[in-house]
């Protein structure tokens, strides 16, 4: 996976690993700068802009669509200061999407990453339909987009250092998807969902699960709730995301969790996980457990700073 690039002119203290100095990991605190020798002028990606611009090699905002099973997804992506390559994280929105995390994605820039943001097919205008067997192919579609010589060119980016990241919904694409393509060098799931445990088995539970779904689901098309609920039963054992435990033991991977979350209790969908990977073999698991609630409402700042050194320190 190689070193992260800062490039140019950029020094951040995440570059000094790569430069003259050291990262003083254990000197990083949630809401502070991190401590690292040899770095004269650096700034924080986390709560910083960076020190020093670019002007040939500046950071951007790009349109970057994806096509998925003949449908156009919309998608953007932040593209790193410095002429690169940069490493690219895809990160992946829950369901609906509301909360998208792009102050994660604003951070991991500032730290050399490209970042790729997009929408499902039959989610906030993208075109077609929206389920779940749809998004985990959208993410494979985002993959070959990012592995791509012409995206490589287009956005200073390296097609062989790439990442998943995901939040709730997305952190279930995230393990899915890592599980499934090997090309994929680090995957993190941020209070990630494990669909194949929500199956419901009561034709009450269902209807209170379709229901709940219909009334989050204004920016879906395509779909409905029992719909999206009979997908889930009818797939159980492949949304399961404790039996991809054994496919993802061997990279690293990141488990967030929110002591707070009701929308997916860590109990449920955290704690399985983390032992499944153990079991298997895991050596490169990183965990962290937040007092947040799912959208870590009170802990942005740590969340974002959990992302960039994970990032960092394992996805180099």
């Amino acid at each position: 996976m190689g070193s992260v690039l800062l490039a140019g002119l950029v020094a951040t203290c995440f570059a000094c690993a790569h430069s003259n100095g050291t990262l003083a990991a254990d000197a990083v605190t949630e809401d502070s700068t991190p401590a690292c020798s040899g770095c004269a002028h650096a700034a924080d990606p986390v709560t910083q802009d960076p020190t020093t611009m670019d002007p040939e090699h500046p950071a951007a905002l790009i349109g970057s669509p994806i096509e998925s099973g003949g449908d156009r997804l919309n998608g953007i992506a932040y593209l790193a200061q410095g002429p690169g390559p940069h490493p690219t994280l895809i990160l992946l929105h829950g369901y609906p999407g509301e909360e998208r995390n792009l102050d994660l994605a604003q951070a991991i820039r500032r730290s050399g990453w490209n970042v790729l943001f997009f929408h499902y097919r039959g989610a906030w205008g993208s075109e077609g339909s929206f389920s779940f067997g749809h998004a985990i192919e959208d993410v494979g579609a985002a993959l070959r987009l990012a592995s791509s010589e012409e995206f490589a060119r287009s956005h200073r980016a390296d097609p062989e250092r790439i990442a998943l990241l995901g939040h709730s919904m997305g952190g279930f694409l995230a393990l899915m998807a890592g599980s499934e393509h090997e090309e994929v060098d680090c995957i993190g799931s941020i209070a990630g969902t494990n669909l194949g445990a929500m199956a419901a088995t009561e034709p009450e539970a269902a209807a209170v699960t379709a229901a709940r779904l219909d009334s989050i689901s204004g920016p879906i098309r395509g779909t409905t709730g029992a719909e999206l609920v009979a997908e889930v039963a009818a797939n159980a054992a492949r949304f399961d995301t404790t039996r991809r435990a054994a496919s993802l033991a061997s990279r690293p991977v990141l488990l967030v969790a929110g002591d707070r979350d009701r929308v997916t209790p860590p109990e449920i969908h955290h704690d399985p996980l983390e032992r499944a990977l153990l079991a298997a073999g895991a050596t490169q698991l990183r965990t962290r457990r937040l007092d947040a609630d799912h959208a870590f409402s009170p802990a942005r700042i740590a969340l974002a700073r959990t992302a960039v050194t994970w990032l960092d320190e394992a996805c180099r």
